[in-house]
This record gives structure tokens, sequence and C-alpha cells, in this order.
């Protein structure tokens, strides 16, 4: 019987896809907290100015034209191989998606980039469409006709799906990888300070239930005394490595 591993990463996975973490010495963040307010619910709702500084910021970030390095892509070969039973991620760049793992197995437990929607009909919107149009549409709106309103547009807000401060994470998104971290027989960390909460929970979540734990990034975390193993190599080496080394061994067993 296939062992399986749940996976969760955090902002060290993309920084060798070019995206700056957030919180580490260098994040974006550390050095310009200013720029916490892009995220901020609260003053995306109240203030048309924040908002359209919010979309133009996302856009011209990093985050938006990134592509999949190979550190995503192992994981990609690990589902394939038919290993891989969760991939919760701390990041909404939609990079996984992006590199190909499936739906199946990804919990954006912070929201994605990739897809937005109306705060006041819920209508869907692929944000790459509302990007297109920025410089013509800079505080986005619902042009969704509604019947009950004789067929006049929404006009409401629209915004991505990444998790603002102030939101509660997407319904299940916890509960679903909690519940995919007890059915595996492995969990592995990669590239997350484990700072973050509920995110951060999952690892001694994952002792707690005798699943061994890898932690793979840079920096310390809270939890590596409770880790099985620590791998304190650049994950654009270290994973591939050991997701080439998990799928030779299930080729063994």
């Amino acid at each position: 019987m296939k062992k399986t591993i749940a996976v969760l990463t955090g902002a060290g996975i993309s920084t060798s896809a070019g995206i700056p973490d957030f919180r580490g010495p260098d994040g974006v963040w550390t050095k310009h907290p200013e720029q916490m307010n892009v995220y901020d619910i609260d003053a995306f709702m109240m203030s048309k100015e924040d908002r359209e500084y919010s979309w133009r910021w996302q856009k011209e970030s990093p985050v938006w034209g990134a592509k999949p390095g190979v550190a995503h892509k192992a994981l990609v070969d690990l589902e394939k191989a038919g290993l891989l039973n969760l991939l919760a991620t701390q990041n909404f760049d939609a990079l996984h998606e992006k590199a190909g793992n499936s739906s199946d197995v990804i919990v954006n437990l912070h929201g994605t980039i990739g897809t937005s929607h109306c705060m006041k009909c819920h209508a869907k919107y692929d944000t790459a469409e509302i990007m297109d149009r920025l410089d013509e549409e800079p505080d986005p709106r619902c042009h969704r006709k509604l019947p009950y309103s004789g067929n006049m547009p929404c006009n409401g807000m629209i915004k991505t799906d990444v998790v603002y401060f102030g939101e509660a994470l997407p319904e299940g998104a916890m509960e679903k990888s909690m519940q995919r971290i007890t059915e595996a027989d492995e969990f592995w960390v990669i590239g997350s300070t484990l700072e973050v909460f509920p995110a951060a929970s999952l690892a001694p979540f994952a002792v707690q239930h005798h699943i061994p734990l890898t932690i793979m990034n840079m920096g310390s975390t809270q939890y590596d005394g409770i880790a099985t193993r620590l791998i304190r190599e650049p994950i654009q080496d270290a994973l591939p490595k050991l997701v080439a080394e998990t799928i030779a061994a299930a080729k063994e067993d």
C-alpha cells in the first residue's frame, strides 16, 4: 500500500519563483508595513481610493505575473504518483494551480488571487479579466444584470478571493486540511515560518495524531522541536530531491 503525504506550503516555496515573502527579514511587510493595508477589508470596503490602490498594487505585484518554480512542479509529480492527498497552502499566488496540481488536493487556506467575486451578488470572476480592464475601471464593479432589479447592473464591489485581514478563512478549509492530515502517513511543511494561525496549528495537530512531521524551511520555526525531520537546504533544491526519493521508494514497495 502506497504511503500518502499531506503538505502545507508557505511563502518560502514561492520565493524561488520571484515572489518575495511578506514576513521574513527582507519581506514586503517587514520593509513596508504600511502596505499591509492593501489587504485590509475595512479599508477596502470604506474607501474608493484604498480599493483602487489595492487593485493596482496587486496587478503590479510579483504575485500576479509569477510562474511556478521547480518546487511547485515537484508537488505535481508527487500528486501524479498518487502520493499526495493534501496540498494546503498559505499562499494566495495560485502557483500550485498554474503548476498543475488539482483542485482535489489543493486547499487555499488564505484564498487565491486567481479568482474574484462580487461582494453584493456573489458572481464569480476570473481575476485576469478584471486585471485586463483595470485601466478603464480602476475600482472594478459587477456588471451582471439582475433579473429581480429590472435587468439593471448589480454594480457591487468586486474583490479578489484573497483572504484579507479581518476576514474569515474559506469555509471548511481548516476542517478539510485536518481530516486529510489524519488520513496521511506523513505531513510536510514546506517554506512556512509557522507563525500565522490557524494554519500554523496544523503542525502540532499532525504530531498529536502521530503523523511524522517534516519541516523544510531556511529559518527556524517554533515547532522544530516536535519535527521528525528538519531540512534547511534551499527549497528549490531540497523539495524536488525529497519528492524524487519518495516516489522511488514507493515504486520499490
